[in-house]
């Protein structure tokens, strides 16, 4: 009886350890094994594949997210040969909690999933993103959508066949610390606009520029789709840059805060223009400027022509 008693024991601290909180995915990679578990409320809505260490996870099309909620897919433990791979269309939020993860045939984080992506570096923790070399991906973290680093943690990211990371929509930066050593391409490149609010970014030796922002859409553009790049506060720390800018961005550059530990004549604004300057956000807005990136006096009645404002052709 005693025996049977410390076996029920050792069954209930197994399935006590496995357990996770409610709306999250826990992935620990683990050399070339990867472990998933999910929480009973949304285990159906969560479809997953594993081989390897290599995991694909698909959140149910008809799982609206007032049924199942944002889901959390916490990533953590070390692989040299493993990758994330996550499709769906609702909001999500990623942890890298102590994650070292290489792979050597694409994308070590691959998220085909266009909505806004929480990207949360969990404080105190230190990631590493590395992907394969040689290849036609994007870059070392990819995502489709548009997604926002958050949190206290440090993540590195090595880009080994173009950039470092890559964002078809949009990217937000706060708080955590990012590491570029090294991009084929850019270290930075996104569609729709660059915001950093706080955080540190330190880019080394990129192929290309440091950080690129572009419309996701040629010109007329919606409101959120301004090719701007703007920095409120934090520090960012690009060096190395030979055959490309620090920052390039088809909208407009602004600094209203921070520190920028870069060459600033070295950048890029409204780049499908060739005009280039740099302007605090009070000089920015409502500006206007010619073809030659000449700022016409405020309040002054332009001649017909084109124009540039807020980063957008104008026509008077």
């Amino acid at each position: 009886m005693k025996r049977v008693f410390t076996l029920i024991f050792a069954l209930a601290a197994v399935i006590g350890a496995q357990a996770v909180e409610d709306n999250t995915v826990e992935i620990v990679f683990n050399g070339n094994n990867v472990t998933v578990t999910k929480a009973d409320n949304i285990a159906q809505y969560v479809m997953t594949a594993v081989n390897g260490a290599y995991v694909t996870i698909v959140q149910d099309e008809t799982a609206g997210a007032d049924t199942s909620g944002e889901i959390i897919y916490s990533l953590s433990g070390s692989s040299t040969d493993g990758s994330f791979y996550l499709g769906g269309s609702y909001k999500a939020t990623v942890i890298l909690n102590g994650l070292d993860l290489t792979c050597t045939t694409g994308p070590a984080i691959d998220i085909q999933n266009g909505k806004r992506i929480n990207v949360s570096v969990a404080s105190g923790t230190e990631n590493t993103l590395t992907d394969a070399a040689g290849g036609d991906w994007k870059g070392a973290f990819v995502c489709k959508g548009h997604p926002e680093f958050k949190g206290k943690g440090t993540l590195t990211v090595n880009g080994k066949t173009a950039h470092g990371i890559w964002s078809k929509e949009y990217v937000e930066v706060k708080n955590c610390t990012i590491n570029i050593p090294s991009a084929v391409k850019d270290a930075i490149n996104c569609n729709q606009y660059f915001l950093m609010e706080s955080g540190t970014i330190n880019i080394t030796s990129p192929g290309d520029d440091g950080i690129q922002v572009s419309y996701k859409d040629e010109p007329p553009v919606d409101a959120e789709d301004t090719g701007n790049f703007t920095m409120n506060d934090g520090t960012l720390s690009i060096s190395g840059i030979s055959d490309g800018k620090c920052i390039k961005a088809s909208g407009t550059i602004t600094f209203s805060g921070g520190t920028q530990d870069f060459d600033k004549t070295n950048i890029e604004e409204n780049a499908t223009t060739g005009i280039q300057s740099v302007k605090t956000t009070e000089a920015a807005e409502g500006a206007v400027y010619d073809l030659s990136g000449r700022q016409l006096p405020q309040g002054a009645t332009p001649r017909k022509g084109i124009y540039i404002q807020q980063g957008r052709k104008i026509l008077k």
